[in-house]
């Protein structure tokens, strides 16, 4: 049985941004549809839409844990927010930063970085392990607390 690491990284080489990769990972875990995760995550790629800002790795990640344990009444919003500290954390003490055109070095919001990111090979020697990471510690997070789809 493949791990959501597998299934994120699978659809990541397919050609799917990294948000949408590591949502779709956990989709069927938490009843969404596949297609539904797939479009709800397209725009966070390359740091929501090429601008560089938080990376989509991680925003499918969060989206992904949101699903599982994010607040559906006003009153837990401070559980969300404490799980996804913890999750930037985490993936911070190992990358670092958390926003795209750090992590890659590469301001995707400007054409011409954008082309030097794809000439250098960013989307398929660095992106992949963010992609990797992402679905590893939310899975982990998960597994953690035992969270079953509701």
């Amino acid at each position: 049985m493949k791990t959501p690491t597998d299934i994120a990284a699978a659809h990541f080489d397919q050609g799917f941004n990294c948000a949408q990769s590591v949502l779709a990972a956990f989709s069927d875990q938490f009843g969404l549809d596949e297609t539904a995760a797939l479009k709800l995550a397209s725009p966070f790629g390359g740091g929501v839409a090429r601008r560089g800002h938080i990376c989509g790795a991680v925003t499918g990640a969060l989206l992904a844990l949101g699903l599982a344990r994010g607040a559906s009444t006003p009153e837990e919003k401070q559980q969300a927010y404490s799980l996804a500290e913890e999750f930037l954390l985490r993936f911070e003490a190992r990358f670092q930063t958390v926003l795209c055109r750090d992590l890659i070095g590469n301001d995707l919001s400007r054409p011409e970085e954008r082309q030097e990111a794809r000439q250098a090979g960013v989307f398929q020697t660095k992106c992949p392990d963010f992609v990797r990471a992402a679905a590893e510690i939310a899975r982990q997070m998960l597994a953690r607390t035992g969270q079953r789809p509701e």
